[in-house]
């Protein structure tokens, strides 16, 4: 065995088999990576949203959700609602730092633009804002959204997309 091979990311579709690992990373990358800027409280409530498997699943579905794999295993997934919005985009803290994140919104930007969108946006928590300005995402709103009885801070950020080329 080659000592130097890195295992390779990768991307596909959503599969119903999923869902727990993906509830999993979800869970694990708001616990690990948010403390510097939510409360224990507020990561819990976060958290808590994939409490039940079937309703997170159900969202998941209702979105073009792709999952990122490291080695032929989950690491990460993302989520684009009405052709224009990532409504989740997540990677296990594991996997921080090796593209899973940047691959993920790059697609979703790709599809985005391929289904007419002129633009995408991203309620950004205040852990992944950094993330979305690095990629060209600009800050419009600051929103306050009501978790289990939890207020968590988050903006809403927009990125311009450059017209499909040829015919989507």
């Amino acid at each position: 065995m080659n000592a130097s091979a890195q295992p390779k990311l990768a991307m596909r579709p959503l599969l119903p088999t999923d869902v727990p690992l993906l509830a999993e990373i979800f869970r694990a990358s708001i616990e690990e990576l948010t403390a510097d800027d939510y409360s224990e409280a507020q990561q819990e409530a976060w958290a808590a949203t994939a409490g039940d498997e079937e309703e997170f699943g159900a969202r998941l579905s209702a979105a073009l959700t792709l999952v990122a794999t490291l080695g032929g295993a989950a690491v990460g997934f993302a989520s684009l609602a009405d052709n224009r919005r990532i409504d989740m985009l997540y990677v296990h803290p594991a996997a921080v730092g090796q593209g899973a994140g940047a691959m993920l919104c790059d697609a979703l930007e790709k599809l985005a633009a391929a289904r007419g969108s002129k633009e995408i946006e991203v309620e950004a928590s205040d852990s992944a804002r950094g993330f979305f300005e690095k990629r060209g995402f600009v800050a419009k709103t600051r929103n306050t959204i009501s978790l289990g009885g939890e207020w968590l801070a988050n903006t809403t950020m927009v990125k311009p997309l450059a017209a499909a080329k040829g015919s989507a």
